[in-house]
């Protein structure tokens, strides 16, 4: 059984989202505050965590952040500020996805659905163990990344969106393609969190992310990661 972890300051609003999680089979966690999920899921982790934004002690974004130091966990980000730059932050500090309240159960569960599928499809890896690209190195048994002799710390959907790369040498990829691969077909014309997965990935990966040479930008048609001419 999948575990989820609920983030909320609203007891009614937790209690529904609990209600409908576990209707669909779901073990669920709860917490009130930042704080309390950094803690609940540090003692017990879990398969996704759904985060509210506005919370007190601790807010969304900044526990977010304190996971990423520590776990590439899904997490979907819950929030009643619908404007840009909220959806930007989110996904910048390594959310894998974002809902805007008011939303209904069915797009929860569909939301819901899809991350843990996505998850659950980055564990598969290829028929060599490694893959090497300049200084860039990806053992998939432990889905562990190093640029050089440095560990390089991925989220769950930037490990995805990587191994999309890796698997395409070559290949010009679109944003259409690789937002089906990594976040779903629903997601195909959803270019904004594509852009800043693959601008934070590139702060991640290359030694001068404005100059990339794991993954290149193909004005009009894509990215592509290119082959390393011998």
């Amino acid at each position: 059984m999948q575990k989820i972890l609920i983030v909320d300051d609203e007891p009614r609003y937790l209690r529904l989202l609990e209600a409908n999680l576990r209707t669909e089979g779901y073990e669920v966690l709860t917490a009130m505050d930042g704080l309390q999920a950094i803690e609940t899921f540090s003692t017990m982790p879990v398969d996704l965590i759904l985060m509210d934004v506005m919370m007190p002690k601790l807010d969304g974004f900044a526990a977010c952040q304190r996971i990423r130091e520590f776990s590439n966990v899904p997490i979907i980000m819950l929030t009643a500020k619908g404007e840009e730059q909220d959806r930007v932050r989110g996904l910048d500090l390594g959310a894998d996805d974002y809902l805007v309240k008011p939303f209904s159960a069915t797009e929860l569960l569909a939301r819901v659905r899809a991350v843990l599928r996505r998850s659950q499809a980055s564990k598969d890896i290829g028929q060599s163990r490694f893959f090497e690209h300049g200084n860039l190195r990806i053992d998939f048994a432990r889905a562990e990344v190093w640029r050089g002799n440095q560990p390089i710390f991925l989220s769950a959907t930037e490990y995805r969106l990587l191994l999309q790369f890796a698997h395409n040498v070559g290949t010009v990829l679109s944003a259409e393609d690789l937002l089906s691969a990594v976040w779903g077909p629903e997601y195909r014309n959803d270019k904004e969190i594509l852009w800043v997965s693959i601008a934070r990935l590139r702060q991640k990966l290359e030694e001068d992310p404005h100059n990339p040479k794991h993954i290149v930008t193909r004005s009009g048609l894509g990215y592509l990661m290119p082959p390393i001419e011998n």
